[in-house]
């Protein structure tokens, strides 16, 4: 039988509120940090003290291999909302990887303050081509398209923000 190994993940998809540079980080379990320093625009971003959010999520391998991720988000002033995750790896040799994903966001209570809209607030679907130099070094590129729909869209185009995003991405991706 099948033994199946189950760990913690502690990660955190932090948005830029001056320049909209999405990265998602782990986040330190030995130590707090209090501000970030944005990638995009070295802004120093602080956290909103008047909303904590408890997040309970679920992380595997569904059936044909698909990495799924379900997250279930309460925040402090009564809302909540849940995030579902797919990615696959197709190989096209044992290093050169296409990796298709998708991501979509459910918001079940209107909260105007973060500009989200209940019901399917936005998706995001990706592309990356990666080449695993090594286990440890992987550059990889692809393209990212985002969409807010319903009421968040609305939001959105009231703040007079786009609310479809398409992007190129590039990097590397280091283990040690």
């Amino acid at each position: 039988m099948e033994e199946i190994a189950s760990e913690i993940v502690l990660q955190s998809i932090i948005t830029c509120p001056d320049c909209g540079h999405v990265e998602t980080e782990t986040m330190p379990t030995d130590a707090c940090q209090c501000f970030y320093d944005c990638k995009g625009c070295q802004a120093v971003l602080k956290p909103n003290p008047s909303r904590t959010f408890g997040v309970i999520g679920v992380s595997g391998l569904a059936p044909q291999w698909f990495e799924t991720d379900f997250s279930f988000f309460v925040s402090n002033k009564g809302g909540a909302s849940l995030r579902l995750e797919a990615e696959y790896d197709l190989l096209f040799t044992q290093r050169l990887v296409l990796e298709p994903s998708l991501e979509a966001n459910i918001a079940f209570s209107n909260d105007p303050e973060t500009g989200v809209g209940s019901g399917l607030s936005d998706i995001e679907l990706g592309l990356r081509l990666r080449y695993e130099v090594s286990r440890e070094i992987v550059p990889y590129i692809g393209v990212n398209w985002e969409r807010k729909i319903g009421r968040t869209a609305d939001l959105a185009s009231e703040e007079v923000e786009d609310s479809n995003v398409f992007s190129i991405v590039t990097g590397l991706r280091i283990f040690f």
